[in-house]
């Protein structure tokens, strides 16, 4: 049983392991390529930064983040078409996904992720007396339909996929008949096989993940680089900045493609240790979720650690070969401050959750007691 009144240590013990993890990771990338640390520096900022958030997700409590669900994620909406305004939105390798001002740049996509999971929470949790219903089921969808539409237009097609199947998740796991699922399964594939036929270069990354050796210097580059990689690292690994990979060989090396320097300079041994502290993760995410005695917590544990460890999945299964090739950072190790930032703030969100019951920031009812009498005495003069 979870003890009230404290925060899950287990939890954020792998958060600070995989975070640390990161840290070492780019370093010793940025260290091997002979560059100034500048990449370091942004990254430590970035991993305060998130902290930071963690700890204001904490104070925020979950009445406040109920009561301001839609709020959150409608202001995340609004970023999200920045991105394609002149002069805020960047465009990079083709994809307008980023705001910038000054040298600050962020991913909106990273903010609507965490706040759609949010305000998914909050509407099935005010809804949950009513049954389910087609109007339950579809309404979630059509929203998640109008962000996916902003998502292709940039284009990320991968970040739609990624956001329509969180929401299917968090529905499942609510319990909406399996019968209301056949109809959007069948209207995704048609759609994927459409979207993927319209847009060469996706056909190429799945025919580059089937046969990488068929193209070996364009489509199948990236995949063989990180297969050679997590081949020469072994048991062990060939040590810490040791890696010949990253040396140009590589592309993505700090983002998409760095469990294959851990895999290549910590061996078996070191991945084995990131995949155990995701599953650390997952276990005591779901611990604190069955514990809950809300539903509003209950849905927005469960869309919190499902997402930041389906990403992990997804990224390690890419750099394997065991899906095709898709542009997400592995979390809380990857460079990238827009995804670091949000996931740590989300794990502040289920780390307030660990600590007390849904919508009060005290731990039991003792606790809360003492608290007035407190406030009472504080007004009398008394101490």
């Amino acid at each position: 049983m979870l003890k009230k009144g404290r925060i899950d240590i287990w939890l954020l013990f792998s958060t600070l392991g995989l975070t640390m993890v990161g840290v070492l990771m780019v370093y010793s990338v940025q260290a091997a390529k002979g560059m100034e640390m500048i990449f370091l520096k942004r990254h430590i900022f970035w991993v305060l930064l998130g902290f930071a958030g963690m700890i204001m997700a904490m104070k925020l409590g979950l009445e406040r983040l109920k009561t301001m669900a839609y709020l959150f994620f409608g202001l995340s909406l609004v970023l999200l078409t920045l991105v394609f305004v002149p002069g805020l939105g960047v465009k990079i390798n083709g994809a307008r996904r980023w705001i910038e001002l000054g040298a600050f740049r962020f991913q909106p996509y990273e903010m609507v992720k965490l706040c759609l999971i949010i305000a998914l929470a909050r509407f099935l949790y005010e809804t949950e007396n009513k049954g389910w219903t087609l109007g339950r089921f579809y309404k979630p969808l059509g929203v998640v339909l109008f962000v996916q539409a902003l998502l292709v237009l940039q284009p990320d097609f991968g970040g739609a996929m990624l956001l329509g199947l969180i929401v299917l998740m968090v529905l499942f796991a609510a319990g909406a008949p399996l019968r209301y699922f056949l109809p959007v399964v069948l209207g995704v594939l048609s759609l994927s096989v459409v979207l993927i036929l319209k847009a060469p270069y996706r056909l190429e990354r799945i025919t580059g993940f089937l046969d990488p050796w068929k193209d070996p210097r364009g489509e199948g580059f990236q995949l063989i680089q990180s297969l050679v990689a997590l081949g020469r690292g072994g048991l062990t690994g060939v040590g810490i900045g040791n890696s010949q990979q990253k040396l140009q060989f590589l592309p993505e090396v700090r983002t998409d493609f760095i469990f294959s320097i851990i895999g290549e300079e910590m061996g078996f041994v070191g991945a084995f240790v990131v995949v155990s502290l995701f599953v650390l993760f997952l276990w005591r995410g779901y611990r604190i979720m069955s514990s809950c005695s809300g539903a509003f917590c209950r849905y927005l544990t469960f869309g919190v650690v499902t997402t930041i460890v389906l990403q992990a999945v997804l990224n390690m299964a890419v750099v394997s070969g065991l899906v095709p090739t898709k542009g997400l950072p592995l979390p809380f190790i990857s460079y990238g401050g827009s995804a670091m930032v949000m996931n740590l703030t989300a794990v502040g969100i289920v780390l307030a959750v660990s600590r007390g019951e849904e919508g009060t920031v005290y731990a039991d009812k003792e606790r809360f007691l003492k608290s007035i009498a407190r406030r009472r005495l504080r007004r009398e003069g008394l101490i």
